[in-house]
């Protein structure tokens, strides 16, 4: 496989991983405010309303795509939120790989997704003009009011010949679980031993993402530093912190250089709209199920979160 083709298989991969901010303006007003709303789902419903978006984009097209699964289970905690608050929110991501259609069909299929979704009144996170003669051309929409995110994107994997890799994927707002309090469990986000590989092993990624930013970071805010969080889909040790306040033209920057640092390690690379209007980047450890995001915040700071599940390589190395 090409380098090319690795880059563009990289950028369509899922992570089970949320936006900045809770990734969804929640209730219509952005998260991270005193008044977001509290939305209340089952973990079903959200998987469900997030199929249900996927096929209205689907359903018809032409040539027919085979939908191919990506990713692990779709549940996981809100992450590098910026109203710090620790809580049970939790969000579910879906995403598929379009396959089975000739290579130079990709971008096609990503016009056809969006036009089915204009059609069922859905809006556009950003101005809704795409450039189609970049590597990566996407589209990122949400649905209104129950605001659930989606993005169709398509990865060049030969520009001569047109060819290239589609991907669909929704997420979910985040959600309160029937039963849960707002305020988490402390048996939730219990601090985890300090010797405890998966905290290791978080904290060398936290490291590791530091160095690539190279730019300070800030004093530890209410809701930051390590936790273990326990949830349907097992248990992990969640890592956050944030750096000191940067210029627009800093966290840029910042942000370019982790990117560069995640792509020259292997990892899968994805970028995901927020309020703010500056992608965040998801990324994913090749060899492990650790999920990283780094995203600029409302503050200024650019924020970051490393989740890793606790059954996962047991050397801080990997």
């Amino acid at each position: 496989m090409n380098l090319r083709r690795i880059i563009a298989t990289a950028a369509l991969l899922v992570m089970t991983a949320m936006m900045t901010a809770c990734g969804a303006q929640e209730g219509g007003q952005k998260s991270g405010g005193n008044a977001s709303k509290k939305v209340t789902m089952n973990e079903q419903q959200a998987i469900d309303r997030a199929e249900e978006i996927i096929q209205q984009a689907v359903e018809g097209m032409s040539p027919k795509p085979t939908l191919e699964r990506m990713g692990p289970l779709p549940v996981g905690p809100c992450i590098a939120r910026d109203d710090h608050g620790p809580d049970d929110r939790v969000q579910v991501t879906v995403a598929y790989k379009l396959t089975g259609v000739p290579g130079p069909e990709a971008q096609n299929l990503v016009r056809q997704a969006r036009d089915a979704w204009l059609k069922q009144g859905y809006k556009h996170n950003t101005s809704g003009e795409v450039d189609w003669s970049g590597p990566f051309p996407a589209v990122y929409m949400r649905t209104e009011p129950d605001d659930f995110w989606m993005d169709a994107m398509t990865g060049v994997v030969d520009r001569a010949k047109g060819e290239g890799l589609a991907s669909i994927g929704v997420k979910s707002p985040c959600f309160l679980p029937p039963g849960k309090a707002t305020a988490a469990d402390p048996a939730v986000l219990e601090a985890p031993q300090a010797d405890d590989p998966a905290t290791l092993r978080a904290l060398g990624h936290s490291s590791r993402i530091y160095d690539a930013l190279r730019v300070a970071s800030a004093p530890t805010q209410p809701g930051e530093g390590l936790s273990t969080v326990r949830d349907e889909s097992g248990t992990s040790v969640h890592h956050t912190w944030s750096t000191e306040p940067l210029s627009e033209d800093e966290r840029v920057r910042a942000l370019v250089r982790v990117q560069a640092y995640f792509q020259s390690e292997g990892w899968s690379v994805r970028h995901m709209p927020t309020p703010e209007g500056t992608p965040a980047v998801i990324a994913g450890h090749p060899d492990e199920r650790t999920v990283a995001q780094v995203a600029a915040s409302t503050t200024g700071a650019v924020r970051v979160a490393v989740t890793t599940p606790v059954n996962g390589p047991s050397s801080a190395e990997v």
